[in-house]
């Protein structure tokens, strides 16, 4: 098993910055990558952002290329988003999600609690 636990999230106004950070614990050699994914009020999840656990390949959608950055701390076995000109279609909550094989989190692999992220207009 692997336990995810979020932080970092907040208020902001457009415009402005949060770095989010999740911690990993556990079986965390098992992993393959890691992640974020984001729930806005009334809409389904939607992929934000995945690093490889081991390796440099690293994945967007497209609405938060060039203003978010994924990176990882394999030492400290956390994973950073960071974001940067947030706009208020960035609400949402947004969940760490470490994927078992692939890169890319399914609803079957490990998902933290969620961090609340509020982008005031």
């Amino acid at each position: 098993q692997v336990q995810l636990v979020e932080s970092g999230g907040g208020l902001v106004q457009a415009g402005g910055s949060l770095r989010l950070s999740c911690a990993a614990s556990g079986r965390t050699f098992s992993l393959y990558g890691l992640g974020w994914s984001r729930q806005a009020p009334g809409k389904g999840r939607e992929f934000v952002a995945a690093i490889r656990w081991r390796g440099d390949d690293t994945y967007y959608t497209e609405s938060v290329k060039g203003r978010f950055t994924i990176s990882r701390d394999n030492a400290k076995n956390t994973v950073y988003l960071q974001m940067n000109n947030l706009k208020p279609d960035d609400t949402a909550i947004y969940y760490c999600a470490a994927a078992r094989s692939g890169i890319i989190a399914g609803p079957n692999d490990y998902w933290g609690q969620g961090t609340q992220v509020t982008v005031a207009s």
